[in-house]
């Protein structure tokens, strides 16, 4: 059984597999968890294909388009459609003058959070730069993470984050990690 249930917050629908087994789901968008018993469920079907149908199908009424929906083909159908003539990704890159393999390691970096000199990921090098440096500012950290392809605002941004998780603390201007 698949549900179409939506967010609260930033209004995504989403599909749910078998909703009554788990207690909690998380919107993809937003983060924000709920209990899957206080989900509201837009519309159920046994069938994952039907699901999706069922929320592509709101999703045009939400955005207004409910008649431009009605005419097109099923979900389903125009995925076929497009895998038969469409270009591939591969192909569009390429075609585009861009570098299909260097791009796709740069999604992998980019969702692993790794840099391209292999340094680590964003939070590993602020963290050794708290580690290494005596009484680091913000500025030292960023420059830190800069010689190693953190790019300053990125870095500024991640010492804010360990600072509110409770991961570093800052006083006076000066960064330790805890």
């Amino acid at each position: 059984m698949y549900a179409v249930v939506g967010c609260t917050d930033c209004e995504n629908l989403w599909l749910l597999k078998d909703p009554r087994a788990a207690e909690t789901a998380t919107c993809p968008r937003c983060g924000r968890t709920y209990q899957t018993k206080t989900l509201r469920r837009f519309a159920e079907e046994d069938d994952r294909e039907a699901a999706r149908q069922a929320r592509a199908a709101l999703l045009a009424k939400q955005g207004g388009n409910s008649e431009a929906f009605a005419e097109t083909a099923h979900v389903a159908e125009m995925e076929r459609e497009i895998d038969e003539r469409g270009v591939d990704e591969r192909e569009y890159l390429e075609a585009s003058g861009l570098d299909a393999d260097a791009v796709a390691e740069a999604g992998d970096r980019a969702e692993t959070g790794t840099q391209a000199g292999g340094s680590g990921s964003r939070i590993d090098v602020v963290r050794d730069a708290l580690g290494e440096l005596d009484a680091p500012t913000a500025e030292d950290v960023a420059a830190y993470a800069e010689e190693r392809g953190v790019p300053d605002e990125k870095a500024r941004e991640t010492l804010r984050k360990l600072a509110e998780r409770g991961e570093a603390s800052e006083s006076r201007g000066t960064y330790r990690l805890l």
